[in-house]
C-alpha cells in the first residue's frame, strides 16, 4: 500500500539521504563502530547536507520548513541501513523544539547559525542517576549567585547521548523546591556552554547497542551559567519538557517501525541466498509464515506511525497518542527483529550481519524516551483510569 504522508519533495529527499549514507557513511561505519563513536568532523557533512537547518527559520540560515517529515526520512533511512550518526538525531530531534519555542531572539541570534552549520553541537540533559524516567525527581541545582550576576549549577547527568561531542547541552536542573502539592515545580533549563570550569564529561558509556552513539555521564561543579542562558521562563521547565515529549516519543516509533521494516529485508535477502538441505530458506514455509507475520505487524505499524506524522505536523498528537504510537511500534520492532533474527541462524548472532546490530540497537527503544511502563501509565491516565 502506498504512503499518503509523503510528497515528491520528500522523495528527493530520501534519495538523497540514502546516497548519502551510502557514500559517506556505509563504507567507514565498521570503523565508528570499533571506535564507539562518530567522528565530530562528520557533523559537517551533515550540515552542508542541510540535514540540521530544515525546520530552522530562514533568518538564522534555515530553510524554515515547519513539518517533522524530513527528520522523519532521515530516522528511517538510517534504520534501514542499520547504521546510527551518533548524537545528530538528538541534536535535531530533541535540542531544536526547545530552542524555537523557547530562545528569546538574541538567543536565536547567537545559537541557531552555529546548530545549522554543526558550529555548535546539542544535546540535551534530563536523566540523572538513580532517579530514571521519575524527571521530578532530579537532584541537580542550579542557584542564584549572591550578587544575582549567574546561576550555579552543581550536580550530575547520565544516559547523555550527544554528551561527548557537545558545544552546548540543555541542562534541567532545580532552581526551587518542589512544593509538596506539586512535586514538579522549581525546573528550570539551561543552556550550558561544556567548555565552562567546573564541567566535565564523565565515562562514554560502553552500551549494548548504539555502539556509534556517544552516550555519555556530565558532571556539574559550581559551572557558572549566565543569566542569559536560561531557556524560557524559570521554575517552568517541567512543563517545557512536556510539550516536547511527545514529538520524542513519536520519533522513537519511526526508528523503531524502520528498523523492523529493514529486519524483514535483511531476513528475505538472507533467506532466499542461504541453501539448507538443498533448497533455499526462503522456501519452507515456515520461512513464509514467519515473514508473512512480520509484514502484517510492519504494516500496522506503518498505519500508527503516519497518522502520528500527519498529527504532529497539524499540531493535534496528544501526550497519550503519542505514549500509544512508541508502545506499539517498539513492541512490534522487538517481535519482528528477534523473529528475523532466528531466521538468519547462527548468522544472525554475528555483528558483522546488519540483523545483530539492529536487534541490540532496538532493545533500548522500550527504555529510553519514558519505558514502556511508563508509556502504559500515560495511556491509562487519558483512559480515566
Amino acid at each position: 500500500m502506498q504512503r499518503t504522508v509523503f510528497d515528491a519533495d520528500h522523495d528527493a529527499f530520501r534519495k538523497t539521504v540514502r546516497a548519502f549514507i551510502e557514500s559517506e557513511v556505509a563504507p567507514v561505519y565498521d570503523e565508528w563502530y570499533e571506535a564507539g563513536i562518530v567522528p565530530r568532523e562528520f557533523y559537517y557533512k551533515l550540515a552542508e547536507l542541510g540535514v540540521f537547518g530544515i525546520e530552522v527559520p530562514e533568518e538564522f540560515g534555515g530553510a524554515g520548513i515547519e513539518s517533522f517529515k524530513f527528520q522523519t526520512i532521515l530516522i528511517e533511512e538510517t534504520a534501514r541501513a542499520a547504521v546510527s550518526f551518533g548524537g545528530s538525531s538528538v541534536h535535531v530531534g530533541l535540542c531544536l523544539p526547545y530552542l524555537k519555542h523557547l530562545a528569546t531572539e538574541a538567543q536565536k541570534q547567537r545559537w541557531l547559525p552555529g546548530f545549522v552549520a554543526a558550529e555548535i553541537m546539542f544535546a540535551i540533559a534530563m536523566t540523572e542517576p538513580g532517579t530514571g524516567s521519575d524527571l521530578a525527581g532530579m537532584r541537580t541545582t542550579a542557584k542564584l549567585s549572591e550578587d544575582g550576576t549567574h546561576y550555579v549549577l552543581n550536580g550530575s547527568k547520565t544516559f547523555i547521548t550527544g554528551g561527548v561531542h557537545a558545544d552546548r547541552v540543555i541542562v534541567c536542573a532545580r532552581t526551587a523546591a518542589p512544593r509538596e502539592d506539586d512535586r514538579r515545580h522549581g525546573i528550570s533549563l539551561f543552556v550550558v556552554d561544556t567548555k565552562s570550569p567546573g564541567y566535565v564529561v564523565g565515562r562514554k558509556l560502553d552500551k549494548l547497542g548504539l555502539k556509534t552513539s556517544d552516550t555519555a555521564e556530565l558532571n556539574f561543579t559550581d559551572v557558572k551559567v549566565p543569566l542569559e542562558d536560561l531557556l524560557g521562563e524559570e521554575n517552568k521547565g517541567f512543563s517545557y519538557l512536556g510539550q516536547n515529549l511527545p514529538q520524542e516519543r513519536l520519533s522513537i516509533a519511526v526508528g523503531a517501525y524502520a528498523q523492523a521494516t529493514a529486519a524483514i529485508r535483511f531476513a528475505k535477502e538472507y533467506t532466499k541466498q542461504r541453501n539448507v538441505f538443498g533448497q533455499p530458506v526462503a522456501s519452507f514455509q515456515n520461512t513464509k509464515f514467519e515473514l508473512a507475520a512480520c509484514q502484517a505487524e510492519v504494516d500496522a505499524a506503518e498505519a500508527v506511525v503516519d497518522r502520528g506524522l500527519e498529527a504532529l505536523d497539524a499540531g493535534t498528537l496528544t501526550p497519550a497518542d503519542a505514549a500509544s504510537a512508541k508502545l506499539f511500534c517498539t513492541e512490534v520492532a522487538a517481535r519482528v527483529i528477534d523473529r528475523c533474527l532466528q531466521l538468519h541462524g547462527g548468522y544472525g548472532f554475528i555483528n558483522e550481519y546488519p540483523i545483530a546490530r539492529l536487534y541490540a540497537d532496538n532493545r533500548v527503544n522500550r527504555i529510553y524516551g519514558g519505558t514502556s511502563e511508563v508509556m502504559k501509565m500515560i495511556i491509562a491516565k487519558d483512559m480515566g483510569l
